[in-house]
């Protein structure tokens, strides 16, 4: 008998997360759409998961939803959005269903979405028998015999049902209007023509995985001093304080950007920049997929998100409660960053810095 899948010609991935989650499932999704001639792919996605959606040539459209089962989906009352997009998706005479998620998520919730919705193939990872709500699953194995990074969770999910992708990279384009945003940027900021610069980007949306203030501007004092580089600090409109704060603290050489670039323009910025210097954050990601090297101040909160398929350092201190998955540090000590000195960030920059250079001259 064929392969219902083989025929495919709509599938819906379902991916209702984060930006960085969004990214890191873009390889599974390339395999999605070129494992059939002609397929066409629509994205289910929370608002800040569209936003980096948006930039991923494979798909082809976007629903944007904020599924109640998700912890950063605002209190509503009444179900009406979630009719509404049943209704939605029925409307969008869909083949297929591939629900993505890391292995603390059941995807269970969104299984019931798309049965309701009348999509006759419904693919994810379970832990439980799902009975009638996923017509395929690939029984949870994580963390009980090992974690996988999060790219290979989700190519190994599409592969249940034939799709491989050629290349395993992560998959972002960058609009030639966002470069020419990045360019103004810069030098409304100041940063001197010819001069060569790196992005710090010092936050981070869950405290635990946040390098602290006064150590990311003992980096970047670091980074300008002794490897005469300048520092282009980079953040969201919320965390404009914390950015002029450490470029104010880091001294000459560091130029604050934090809410004046959108997602497409930051991505452009980290496309031009030889490293980024951040947290364990959507950043990093985006940095991946437009090929710059990383410098990872890693908190030990889970080990699923390091940079995949680019040059990298990833930076933390071994403790004891790691892996908490918490987003607040449950010790209250923070000690797997607080513990990275900033000499190791410079020196971890330094090797990226220079390993690139010698690519370059070969």
């Amino acid at each position: 008998m064929r392969d219902p899948w083989v025929d495919a010609s709509h599938v819906l991935a379902v991916r209702l997360d984060s930006l960085g989650d969004v990214l890191m499932t873009s390889p599974a999704i390339r395999a999605l759409k070129r494992s059939r001639d002609g397929r066409r792919v629509t994205l289910l996605a929370s608002p800040v998961g569209a936003a980096a959606g948006r930039l991923i040539p494979e798909i082809d459209e976007i629903l944007v939803y904020e599924a109640p089962w998700m912890k950063a989906t605002p209190p509503r009352s009444g179900a009406g959005a979630d009719l509404a997009m049943i209704e939605r998706l029925r409307e969008a005479r869909v083949d297929g269903a591939v629900i993505f998620t890391v292995y603390s998520q059941s995807p269970l919730p969104a299984a019931l979405l798309c049965y309701l919705a009348g999509i006759p193939r419904r693919l994810a990872h379970c832990r439980e028998n799902p009975y009638q709500l996923l017509t395929e699953h690939v029984p949870e194995t994580e963390p009980a015999r090992g974690i996988r990074h999060e790219v290979r969770r989700q190519l190994d999910l599409v592969a249940a049902v034939g799709a491989r992708p050629a290349d395993e990279r992560l998959s972002l384009r960058v609009p030639a209007t966002a470069r020419a945003r990045a360019h103004r940027a810069l030098q409304a900021a100041g940063v001197p023509p010819g001069r060569r610069w790196v992005v710090v980007h010092p936050g981070a949306s869950a405290p635990a995985r946040r390098y602290p203030p006064e150590q990311f501007t003992a980096a970047a004092r670091g980074l300008i001093r002794r490897l005469g580089v300048a520092v282009v600090l980079t953040g969201s409109a919320s965390e404009r304080d914390l950015v002029r704060a450490i470029a104010r603290e880091a001294g000459p050489g560091a130029y604050p950007l934090a809410g004046r670039l959108d997602l497409p323009a930051l991505a452009a910025l980290l496309e031009m920049a030889p490293l980024l210097v951040a947290n364990n954050t959507g950043p990093v990601h985006v940095a991946a997929a437009v090929g710059t090297p990383v410098v990872d101040l890693y908190a030990l909160t889970n080990p699923q998100h390091t940079p995949w398929a680019v040059a990298h350092r990833v930076l933390s201190y071994d403790v004891p409660c790691r892996y908490c998955y918490r987003s607040v540090c449950p010790e209250g000590h923070h000690a797997c960053l607080r513990q990275v000195a900033p000499e190791a960030v410079v020196d971890a920059a330094r090797e990226l810095l220079e390993a690139t250079a010698r690519r370059a001259a070969e």
